[in-house]
């Protein structure tokens, strides 16, 4: 214990995660050389700017006798919110409170109707534009219903529907009042349906049951019913409290009925209301980079009223509401709370999942942005770095660093890459190899993220989802070796990672034709057997190649090869179109005047 670093006698130090020790020695009034130094004698080789695990900090504290307390994100934000006397718990007096159209999240299992039924009822076709049929971004309506004479609104989010967007699936439990199972009378609950279930009852909101596709001859609702009973669900029918309603999306069966049962069940077990005046408060539940419109987010308003010209921040992304559209692409000037509506005019592209609120200017927006930023490039420093003692340092030298597969993750949506990330991490992956994310991002591949990859002392790729390289950026992918893989749909994405991790991404193969030659005359050799006299008809032949046989114009022989090739008396490796040859085909002989030789070799393909 020789350096100058104090003691602490147990006090309490709170530190927000990713803080350096000179953070630390801030708050204890210590040197942050001599913190250095308590780090060395413990093992650890920690500079006193660089953003430090929990573990490190933790460790640390507890070396020194101070008792660290690290901060949650949550607190963190609440904390910084509160410096600009912000607080998002403050209690609301009564009569402010209106009431508010109910939120309703519709899962269940991948292909059992929920687009399909989300279309049925704002009378619109959202499936005929995703890849393989598949929702791959969250999306927010509001449909109105008339019920009781009164006109109703109701707002529905559609989340994607496989196990590998859990997280985007959990977020839209978290804002959602009600949630429409969809079951298919024809298969029945699935993985992912008691999955979609259980993210429900975590979030403790009611739930309304739509067994979906009973127009099918198959079709068992009853069924569906009774599997539901054993996870709790009961139907009013068999005498429990959960209200099953028979639908069918295609030919819109049943749908005025869900409306309804979505609007009974939010009077009997929900009281829904909300401040309908001050700055707005919400959750930004999808956001992109548009080519026009720079970053764009849909945000459903939780409470207040989102007008145009206000100064919002998401997340780390700030900027003024400089339009607001509503899910037909129509402006409008407000949005009270549970109306979701897309907003233009941020400067960057905020999470899934960030909360926003409307402050009172620019610069109070822009410092909360920029402090949310820091905090959350310090996490992330501190939890890619991990921990580097002395001991791994000198193994890691020793051996040679773990084999690892290193990602820059680009998307069209901040939800997808972060499904996609979630996805990839959940991987199975085997101990000796190591799945690390530099970068994730929204929007087109960039020059940056190219340089950033190339810039590695490790080979890393650039995952692109639903986004492409400009020309450019590809030659400058290619000058630097750095290898771009584009992907559509996120399940090949994650099982092609999942394969290279295993080292079971076999190269792809594909025929590339040569050239193709016209027997004009058969040699008789009785040391060598039957030798072709050609001519080049196109491309090239070559020697050594592997060739088919075509006799009008039907296939004779496959998978032969050139054995030999002549010009005139002399040996050849390859002729070309136009000249005369003359060949021989490995153990085949029976070739005759007229037929065609065509030429061809397999190259690895690369992965689309």
């Amino acid at each position: 214990m020789s350096s100058g670093a104090p003691r602490g006698q147990g006090q309490v130090v709170r530190l927000s995660r990713g803080a350096s020790l000179s953070d630390f020695a801030d708050k204890i009034n210590a040197n942050p050389g001599s913190l250095v130094q308590e780090m060395f004698n413990l093992g650890e080789m920690v500079t006193a700017t660089q953003s430090c695990s929990d573990e490190t900090l933790l460790l640390i504290g507890e070396h020194l006798g101070f008792d660290v307390q690290i901060v949650s994100p949550e607190d963190e934000d609440r904390e910084l919110l509160a410096q600009f006397n912000i607080d998002l718990d403050a209690e609301v007096a009564e009569d402010r409170l209106v009431s508010r159209a109910p939120v309703v999240t519709v899962m269940g299992h991948v292909d059992h109707g929920k687009t399909k039924l989300l279309d049925a009822i704002r009378k619109a076709n959202v499936v005929a534009g995703e890849a393989g049929g598949i929702t791959q971004h969250i999306g927010a309506y509001q449909v109105h219903v008339p019920h009781e004479g009164i006109d109703r609104a109701v707002t529905f989010i559609d989340t994607p529907g496989h196990e590998a967007f859990t997280a985007m699936r959990a977020r839209g439990a978290q804002v959602t009042d009600i949630v429409v199972l969809v079951v298919a009378a024809d298969d029945g609950v699935m993985p992912q349906t008691i999955e979609a279930l259980n993210h429900a009852k975590a979030a403790d909101v009611p739930i309304v049951v739509a067994v979906n596709k009973v127009d099918k001859p198959e079709a068992n609702p009853d069924k569906v019913r009774q599997q539901l009973t054993e996870y709790g669900l009961v139907a009013e029918e068999y005498g429990g409290d959960t209200m099953f309603v028979n639908v069918a999306a295609k030919p819109g069966i049943g749908i005025e009925e869900l409306l309804e049962a979505v609007l009974l069940t939010a009077d009997a077990s929900l009281e829904l209301t909300a401040a309908i005046d001050g700055p707005a408060q919400g959750v930004a539940i999808e956001a992109h980079l548009d080519k026009g419109r720079g970053a764009v987010a849909t945000v459903l308003v939780q409470k207040g009223t989102l007008r145009a010209g206000d100064s919002i921040v998401a997340g780390g992304a700030h900027g003024r509401v400089r339009a607001m559209l509503d899910e037909n692409g129509n402006q409008v000037a407000e949005a009270g709370p549970a109306r979701p509506v897309l907003v233009l005019g941020l400067t960057a592209v905020p999470g899934a999942g960030d909360t926003f609120l409307a402050a009172a200017d620019d610069r109070t927006v822009r410092q909360i942005a920029e402090q949310r930023q820091a905090r959350r490039r310090a996490a992330s420093f501190a939890n890619s770095r991990g921990r580097a003692t002395l001991e791994t340092l000198m193994e890691q030298l020793k051996e040679g660093e773990k084999t690892s597969l290193n990602l820059v993750l680009k998307g069209d949506v901040s939800g997808s890459v972060e499904a996609l990330e979630d996805a990839l991490f959940n991987l199975d992956i085997p101990e000796e190899v190591q799945l690390r994310i530099i970068h994730r991002g929204v929007g087109a591949i960039t020059e940056s993220d190219v340089m950033l990859a190339s810039a590695s002392s490790e080979a890393v790729t650039i995952i692109g989802f639903n986004v492409r390289a400009a020309n450019k950026v590809r030659e400058i992918a290619d000058r630097e070796g750095v290898e771009i893989r584009y992907y559509t749909v996120i399940y090949q994405a994650i099982e092609e990672i999942d394969a290279a991790l295993k080292g079971l991404l076999k190269p792809e193969y594909e025929e590339v034709e040569l050239g193709s030659a016209e027997i004009r005359d058969v040699f008789r050799s009785s040391k060598i057997g039957n030798i072709s006299g050609c001519i080049v008809r196109s491309g090239i032949i070559r020697r050594n190649a592997k060739a088919r046989l075509l006799r009008d114009g039907a296939v004779v022989a496959d998978n032969l090869t050139i054995s030999s090739l002549k010009r005139f008396k002399d040996d050849a490796t390859e002729v070309r179109e136009g000249f005369e040859c003359g060949l021989t085909l490995a153990g085949f002989n029976n070739v005759q005047v007229g037929d065609t030789i065509e030429t061809f070799e397999m190259r690895e393909k690369p992965r689309a």
